[in-house]
């Protein structure tokens, strides 16, 4: 059973929603502050956290920001202001999904169960993979039994969101991908349709793939990865 925290200062929500996630084979705790929910994230033991963008003591946002700093897990971002900026920042920060208040509990179980599918091995993905699991380039180790990255020898702590990204364009190098190529990829036909949100995942995986220069952008058309592959 996947375990979820909450975090959200609203002592009325986490009771029913935890009720209903049982019936999906979820697990949902429920933090009332930031303090405290970090606290039990850094402890171990979740599979994703529900972070609401107005709470006591610090935003959503800063909030994501501290939890990035520590941990890949997948987040999901709730707020009673559904406008496009916000969800922009929240990408930039890192979040994986994001859900305008009011939400069905319905629509929120299915964005776990995006983004839970999304880093569990073994999923549909990983199994095209299987002929190939390791891939290799200059500088660069994809191994996408073990979903591990290594830029030049050392470990990277990617986002469920980022590592999809990464290994569709690691499938064919030198392929360019438009970007309704990519958010079909990376987020299924539930996605938000908007641009930006792929130039933002890009620009994530970038910073965190440097001093490595191996995403090409293609203007008006897309991305591709731009590395040869390493000889045996």
């Amino acid at each position: 059973m996947h375990r979820i925290l909450l975090i959200d200062d609203d002592l009325n929500l986490g009771p029913p929603l935890a009720t209903y996630f049982q019936r999906f084979d979820l697990q949902l705790e429920h933090a009332t502050r930031p303090s405290e929910g970090l606290a039990r994230l850094r402890a171990g033991g979740f599979d994703a956290a529900i972070l609401d963008v107005m709470l006591p003591e610090m935003d959503g946002f800063e909030l994501c920001r501290l939890i990035r700093k520590d941990s890949a897990i997948p987040i999901v971002m709730l707020t009673a202001r559904g406008d496009v900026m916000d969800r922009v920042v929240g990408l930039e920060l890192g979040a994986d999904h994001y859900l305008p208040k009011p939400f069905e509990p319905r629509e929120l179980v299915a964005c776990l169960q995006t983004v839970l599918r999304r880093v569990k091995p073994g999923n549909g993905r990983a199994a095209v993979l299987s002929a190939a699991p390791v891939l290799s380039f200059d500088g660069l180790v994809i191994d996408t039994a073990r979903r591990s990255v290594q830029r030049q020898g050392e470990e990277l702590e990617l986002t469920g969101t980022e590592y999809e990204l990464l290994v569709l364009l690691a499938q064919e190098p030198g392929r360019v991908f438009s970007r309704d190529d990519i958010l079909n990829h990376i987020r299924g036909h539930e996605a938000d349709l908007y641009t930006r949100a792929v130039d933002i995942v890009v620009s994530r995986l970038r910073k965190k793939l440097e001093p490595l220069d191996c995403i090409k952008t293609l203007r008006n058309a897309g991305y591709s990865l731009a590395l040869r592959r390493a000889t045996p």
